[in-house]
């Protein structure tokens, strides 16, 4: 009979699991990353969001290379609160929509064909996921298919 693996020891073997599936390693997430933020600070609709908050981006974009590590390798290198920084901000569905178009953009560019379905399977859920937070935080309960807009009463 196996043992049953658990703690560090599970996680490297999930962790080491995804590596060989999707050949993702700290370095592509690291290209990812920075590719991405790089089309971000360019982009005028979420760039100007960016500007007025982030001063230093090393800091910035280390934090968002260990996000992506826990979420994309399940690495467990984040320890952070993503929803909570994200309910002040002024966005809305709209902006998730570019900031998913520029993220797959940017894994299209940067990854081989499995990583990118990876990556881009998790920033979905990840946009729905502080979509739902940020309407829910505004009092508006969003029903199956609706979307958060700001410049309206109520989802849209």
């Amino acid at each position: 009979m196996e043992a049953i693996v658990a703690g560090p020891e599970r996680r490297q073997r999930i962790t080491a699991e995804i590596m060989e599936r999707t050949g993702i390693d700290e370095a592509m997430i690291e290209r990812l990353v920075h590719g991405f933020y790089a089309k971000v600070r360019a982009d005028a609709v979420l760039g100007p969001i960016f500007d007025v908050r982030i001063r230093d981006w090393e800091p910035h974009l280390a934090q968002m290379c260990a996000f992506w590590s826990s979420v994309a390798l399940m690495t467990g290198r984040y320890h952070g609160t993503p929803m909570a920084k994200h309910l002040p901000l002024p966005v809305d569905a709209g902006h998730f929509d570019r900031w998913l178009e520029l993220f797959e953009q940017a894994a299209r560019e940067i990854c081989p064909p499995e990583a990118e379905v990876h990556f881009v399977e998790r920033a979905r859920r990840i946009a729905a996921s502080l979509e739902l937070g940020i309407a829910g935080a505004q009092g508006i309960m969003l029903g199956n298919g609706e979307r958060f807009r700001r410049n309206q009463t109520g989802a849209v």
